[in-house]
């Protein structure tokens, strides 16, 4: 029986990056071998175990047959004659396919460290093609990393969307790594290895002919690298991803990936108040009516998100309303609403409405908009 590291925590230690998880390849052992030792089974489709001391994951060598189409039409096959050869075969990516043994030896069959120094993302084997998923995350360690993609694991992507084997991709995966990508430090690699190899077309097609706009590419781009950069929450680099969409492009988007709620209401607000947040000419009453469209009053970081969002929208050297508009939002929530329903109790919300836009009325010679 013999355990090796296995995957990313091997990559990223070459890369010199923090490892937050390690996963582990037993070779040479079966289920009872590993119960005798204290492991405690875990996996469903296959012999995934927990360490009993420090609960990290070791799974069994195995490999794969495809057995229908999707990510899920698969027979896993695992005995204690598998060899860390076969198993590291069957993943995606050579970078990923790397292991390091319990003497600290490096076992890199693939080649997988001489495209991690090349900055190379290129697939392990055929068997790539079997799996739609790995389309996903070749993009998203694209966005990660700002590798290159090898020619021919290029071509093996149009191929296999060309095949149709991207259209068995369901929602959930690609709601998973989609807001992955969208995390990582250049998410517009993403898109646009997706946008590369056609897949985009099949799984975002409302934004993919957005995209044929001219300039809207690297609009989306700049907007998604600002995001990144500002460190936003994930409804902000989703609402900068859809700004550009008509209502009813955002709405089949956002249903066609079943977005959560938080991302899908910031696009939709982002993109309704796009024109008219960064106007330099908001009176009193375009103002309090944007901030009461926003719910700012009970849901003040929602203002924040919609901020951040226009912000990154905006050409760099454009009016940022930011300033204008969280003076608005604290001198209207400034009111005294008990002494004006005391006063007006026969219209508190009228008179609390008016209360609030002489206060914000009184802002406007100060900011000089």
């Amino acid at each position: 029986m013999k355990i090796y590291s296995v995957g990313g925590s091997v990559r990223d230690e070459l890369l010199g990056i923090a490892v937050q998880d390690r996963d582990h390849v037993v070779v040479g052992a079966d289920p009872a071998e590993m119960a005798k030792r204290g492991f405690r089974a875990v996996g469903a489709d296959f012999p995934v175990f927990l360490h009993p001391e420090t609960h990290e994951e070791y799974a069994l060598a195995r490999t794969e047959r495809k057995t229908a189409p999707g990510y899920r039409g698969f027979v896993f096959h695992a005995d204690p004659g598998v060899t860390l050869e076969e198993d590291l075969r069957r993943r995606d990516l050579t970078i990923n396919a790397m292991a390091r043994g319990e003497d600290g030896a490096l076992v890199d069959p693939y080649g997988g460290e001489r495209d991690l120094r090349a900055g190379v993302l290129r697939h392990v084997s055929p068997a790539f093609a079997e799996d739609p998923v790995r389309i996903l995350r070749v993009a998203r360690f694209a966005a990660r990393f700002a590798f290159a993609i090898a020619p021919e694991t290029m071509a093996l992507m149009r191929e296999m969307v060309r095949s149709g084997e991207a259209d068995a991709l369901v929602p959930e995966r690609v709601w998973q790594e989609l807001s992955r990508g969208l995390m990582e430090k250049i998410p517009s690699r993403m898109i646009a290895v997706l946008r590369e190899c056609g897949a985009l077309a099949r799984i975002l097609p409302e934004l993919d002919r957005s995209l044929t706009r001219p300039g809207a590419p690297e609009n989306l781009a700049r907007r998604l690298d600002c995001a990144a950069a500002g460190g936003h929450a994930l409804a902000v680099r989703f609402a900068s991803l859809a700004i550009e969409l008509a209502p009813a492009e955002l709405a089949a988007l956002v249903e066609r990936i079943n977005a959560p709620g938080d991302c899908r209401e910031l696009a939709r607000l982002a993109a309704c108040e796009r024109e008219e947040i960064g106007r330099r000419d908001l009176d009193a009453e375009s103002t309090l009516s944007l901030l009461e469209r926003a719910d700012a009053f009970r849901r003040p970081e929602r203002l924040d998100r919609l901020l951040e969002t226009a912000e990154c929208d905006a050409p760099p050297e454009s009016f940022a309303p930011r300033a204008r508009l969280k003076r608005a939002l604290e001198a209207a929530r400034g009111v005294d609403a008990a002494n004006i329903a005391r006063d007006n109790p026969g219209d508190i919300p009228g008179a609390l409405r008016r209360a609030r836009l002489v206060a914000i009325a009184s802002l406007q010679p100060a900011t000089g908009n």
